[in-house]
């Protein structure tokens, strides 16, 4: 009777297991097509000589893809020009983000004001661009408000100095809200109690938010900062609409991924395309392994 019992308990078990399963083999077929697949051909075919118009004719390269990257003038200026963008948005945009979300934590009409800088992040960046590319215009909002200060304001999106800033500016504004509410959350997380107690030793205003606050949030700055690092890192959207494709002027707003798209989509340099696309991925992955070693542990 026991042995009987088991084994429909077993059986049970198995009819359970086995159902869900089931329930996951929709997305676990979509991710391995979708996702997994793509990605694992992409990396095979990184080491050829591939085009989608012939990929009967491709023609195994090796490493030569790989080592070509370093000596090729157009990724070094897209990967010197995203590390620029990269090194001047993050920052900013966290401490834009903290300083928001400080502010917001504390007045009345929170739920106003989430929205109202939230908003940029949720409108698309196509949208964002052209608006962006009227307000930079030679005769565009910025330059007659400056024009009323005696200052005669550039052509921005067509000078090699000034475009690149000008995508910058537009990015920090555009997703600085994102971020806020990671920090507002964070913010909210913290106990009131942490805080009394710290009042009662004799820490007020700065000396609060700099040995209570900032510490305290510091996995939640460890978060803005990798997926803030990430996203400027894929910049796509901004430079390919101001740049109509190009990069131009001269290449100053050429990134990473615009040349990817350029060389496997334009010149249908899919291998090499896929090479500079894994490089990509090597160097987000090495960066935030050091940020976690510096950001992502907390403190005794």
């Amino acid at each position: 009777m026991k042995k009987i019992r088991r084994r429909s308990l077993r059986q049970n078990n198995w009819d359970q297991g086995m159902a869900g399963y089931l329930f996951l083999l929709p997305a676990l077929v979509s991710l391995l097509v979708f996702l997994i697949g793509p990605i694992l051909y992409a990396f095979y075919i990184s080491f050829f000589h591939f085009s989608f118009l012939d990929p009967q004719n491709k023609k195994f390269a090796g490493l030569s893809n790989y080592i070509h990257l370093f000596s090729d003038p157009e990724f070094l200026r897209a990967l010197g020009n995203t590390s620029l963008y990269t090194i001047v948005v993050v920052p900013v945009q966290t401490a834009i983000a903290l300083f928001l979300a400080l502010i917001v934590n504390n007045i009345r009409g929170k739920t106003f004001f989430r929205v109202a800088y939230y908003l940029p992040t949720v409108t698309s960046t196509v949208a964002v661009s052209v608006m962006f590319m009227f307000i930079f215009e030679p005769d565009g909002i910025l330059n007659k408000l400056l024009a009323n200060f005696g200052i005669h304001g550039p052509n921005y999106f067509n000078s090699p100095t000034f475009a690149l800033p000008a995508i910058m500016t537009m990015a920090v504004w555009s997703s600085v809200g994102q971020f806020m509410i990671i920090y507002l959350a964070g913010l909210q997380d913290i106990p009131e109690e942490v805080y009394e107690a710290a009042e009662l030793d004799g820490a007020r205003g700065w000396n609060l938010l700099r040995y209570v606050t900032i510490p305290l949030l510091r996995r939640t700055t460890f978060l803005n900062v990798v997926m803030s690092m990430i996203g400027t890192f894929q910049v796509f959207d901004q430079v390919y609409v101001v740049s109509g494709g190009n990069g131009g002027p001269l290449d100053s707003t050429l990134s990473v991924v615009l040349d990817i798209f350029n060389k496997g989509f334009k010149t249908m340099q899919m291998g090499y395309a896929s090479a500079m696309a894994f490089v990509l991925f090597g160097i987000i992955l090495i960066l935030t392994l050091l940020q976690n070693l510096f950001l992502g542990k907390e403190e005794d």
